[in-house]
């Protein structure tokens, strides 16, 4: 568009001759069609937008060019440029916009949020322009569909001046309305006599343009138009939850421009023209990243300057991550301790960035060490927490306490331990007392070492144990570090302790042992190194059960069998006498079965509640694998239990065809009557179960 370029500033007749013959259709809008057409003189492409000729709408383009002749005086790329009219057809010639308008890019495209905010800083620059004219020139058709991207997605402006406030209100709002602009008409034009439109009109929609680009959504969606009318009178707005959550700091400061450039009130909206909204200029810059423009900008009342949630302008100007901004913020004053609506510091928001020389430079200018946000988090645990080893030597060499506690009675070395962060918890291990190493968080009680046993840190749990930490504190559920590193599968974790002294038979509130938690888990070389360092192979919960219990109950067959090996006995009584045989069958774990049976283990023993054997529950789980071993194993096909049920009235209630011949096959007596009198047979009716009625009848 050189050739194009040169000309701005006066205005061409163009006549269809001028044109190449290959017009290709971009755009079709209610009120006329976009062509891209090749001039044939200077070889450029440019767009044609083509008016309906139709009485009242044939004076549309020609308003445009009232205000582009204006426009066409000065320069500026975020508004896009007017070569001059076409009298057949009766056309607009325009710079083309090859990515075409935003609307369809926020429809069809995921866009990053530095992309987003600089389409809104554009956006801001081209309104400014247009507002800073003499007298200001009105929009008043302000949204997505005439913002228009070239090929590198930049954004200009189209389409302003087309609507005019001569024909009274009734007039402008049926042009409003035809052009499917209800969502972006401020509240005061809904009022019976406004006033004529000034800049807060442009201002308000270009804050649900802003929401627009944010959230990649249409405002009010499936609303009426009095719906949409009603709801905004009201002082409702398009909903802010839209806005998707994973979003940068950044987006908070444009949340809260656009909620003043949506004020109900339009005296409270922010102006676009440079002279009267820095406050808004200096953090556009920012977004922007135009950190020059925005040292130029600077003054000194800018440091007392508030935003959304309480933030300063340091805040967001360490959030940029320029040290030159930072460090011209600090030269004119700015108070290196304010804090936002959640106590968040510029020293916390630079800590968290790992930004050190911000750090530094933040220290040197006073910010306090030790600050703390609402939970009581301070630089020190953020620090931590990140394993930002040269943030902690930094606070710790300027005073910050190692042994603060948050909220919830963390200190900074329960995050470190947490996080796996060694080189941190070296550094605070040489600032702590060896009380302070023992310190509980107050939640579960848990101590450092808890931590880094619990999430498998072997170094670092190495380093507590030999500064001291012991290892048989327990949490609030007198839970040790073994107890849960054995729970965790922590081998070499386990080893450690179990070198440090750690007690392996300690038992926590349930009454669980370091073994009983490794089985249920099925940590097999855990509980083989556990047995071989002195725990006990059968020791009891609460509930009675043994390691070998709680492996049969989750199917855990190597486990079991490794417990039996040192020791386990496969025919322990648990709660209501139940054995891992029981357990087993139970649950269906054919395998366990299979191991328990070899190791031994009684198939006739009956629990205490029914008087249950094995073989009863293998048939109610309709496990036929458990069947078959249990009966190769000897057991009593016909056992009664307290019911006088055998194992065939079970089958039979349950259907279980393979069961019922294996049974058959096996000598189980097919007379045999239950306490109501039943026998397997009229189980088998009474349930309607055919193929096993049939069965029992042959």
């Amino acid at each position: 568009m050189d050739a194009l370029n040169g000309a701005r500033g006066r205005f061409r007749s163009f006549k269809r001759s001028d044109f190449e013959a290959d017009w290709i259709k971009v755009a079709e809008r209610r009120f006329g069609n976009v062509h891209r057409v090749k001039l044939k003189l200077w070889r450029e492409e440019c767009a044609l937008k083509i008016f309906d000729t139709n009485p009242p709408e044939n004076t549309l383009y020609r308003r445009m060019v009232d205000e582009a002749k204006e426009i066409a005086k000065g320069k500026t790329k975020y508004i896009v440029s007017i070569y001059g009219l076409c009298s057949d057809p009766a056309a607009v010639v325009m710079e083309f916009m090859a990515n075409g308008s935003l609307d369809l890019l926020l429809t069809s495209h995921i866009l990053m949020w530095p992309k987003k905010f600089q389409m809104i800083h554009e956006t801001t620059m081209g309104m400014n322009y247009l507002h800073s004219a003499k007298p200001p020139i009105l929009h008043l058709n302000l949204k997505t569909s005439n913002l228009l991207l070239d090929g590198h997605l930049h954004v200009k402006i189209s389409d302003f001046g087309l609507i005019k406030w001569v024909e009274g209100p009734k007039k402008f709002m049926e042009h409003l309305t035809a052009r499917g602009n209800i969502s972006y008409i401020p509240p005061e034009m809904f009022i019976q006599c406004p006033d004529a439109p000034g800049t807060a009109f442009d201002v308000y929609s270009f804050a649900i343009v802003m929401w627009e680009i944010l959230t990649q959504q249409k405002p009010y969606p499936g609303s009426s138009i009095t719906t949409v009318l009603v709801r905004v009178s009201r002082g409702k707005r398009p909903r802010l939850e839209n806005i998707p959550e994973k979003k940068p700091q950044e987006c908070d400061q444009m949340v809260g421009i656009m909620e003043r450039c949506w004020d109900q009130d339009p005296k409270q909206r922010p102006l676009f023209s440079g002279s009267q909204c820095g406050n808004d200029d200096v953090l556009l810059l920012l977004s922007k990243k135009d950190f020059q423009s925005f040292r130029k900008l600077l003054r000194r009342e800018h440091t007392s300057m508030l935003f959304s949630d309480k933030n300063s302008l340091l805040h967001y100007t360490v959030a940029s991550e320029d040290v030159m901004s930072v460090q011209s913020l600090l030269s004119l004053g700015a108070d290196a301790n304010c804090h936002s609506a959640r106590g968040y510091t510029p020293l916390i928001i630079a800590v968290l960035r790992r930004l050190h020389e911000i750090v530094v430079m933040l220290l040197e200018h006073g910010a306090a060490a030790n600050q703390a946000d609402e939970d009581q988090w301070t630089p020190l645990h953020f620090a931590s927490q990140n394993g930002d080893d040269t943030t902690v030597r930094l606070l710790l060499d300027n005073g910050a306490v190692p042994s603060a506690k948050e909220k919830a009675g963390w200190i900074p070395l329960h995050l470190a331990c947490q996080n796996g962060h060694e080189a941190v918890v070296r550094l605070l291990l040489s600032r702590l007392s060896k009380d302070a190493i023992g310190e509980r968080e107050q939640m579960r009680g848990r101590t450092p070492l808890h931590l880094a046993c619990m999430y498998g840190h072997l170094e670092i749990a190495k380093l507590l144990l030999y500064h001291g930490a012991d290892p048989n504190t327990t949490d609030g559920s007198l839970s040790t570090a073994l107890h849960l590193s054995a729970e965790e599968g922590h081998n070499r974790v386990v080893r450690q302790l179990v070198k440090g002294g750690a007690q392996t038979n300690s038992v926590d509130t349930r009454g669980y042992t370091p073994l009983h938690l490794a089985a249920v888990k099925g940590h097999t070389g855990i509980c083989r190194q556990l047995l071989a360092n002195g725990a006990k192979a059968d020791p009891r919960t609460l509930q009675g059960w043994t390691p070998i219990h709680l492996a049969a109950l989750k199917g855990q067959a190597a486990t079991a069998l490794q417990i039996e090996s040192q020791g386990g006995s496969v025919n322990a009584r648990g709660e209501s006498e139940w054995t891992p045989l029981h357990l087993a069958c139970y649950h269906g774990h054919e395998e366990v079965v299979a191991q328990l049976l070899a190791a031994k283990a009684d198939p006739n023993v009956t629990e205490t509640t029914e008087g249950w054997t094995p073989l009863h529950l293998a048939c109610s789980s309709c496990t036929l694998v458990s069947v078959l071993q249990l009966i190769s194993h000897r057991a009593d096909v016909n056992a009664a239990n307290w019911s006088k049920a055998a194992p065939l009235h079970l089958a039979a209630q349950r259907g279980c065809v393979p069961i019922v011949q294996a049974l058959l096959q096996n000598g189980a007596d097919r007379t045999v009557q239950d306490s109501t009198g039943s026998t397997a047979l009229d189980v088998a009716q009474k349930s309607e179960i055919q193929e096993v009625v049939q069965l029992l009848l042959q």
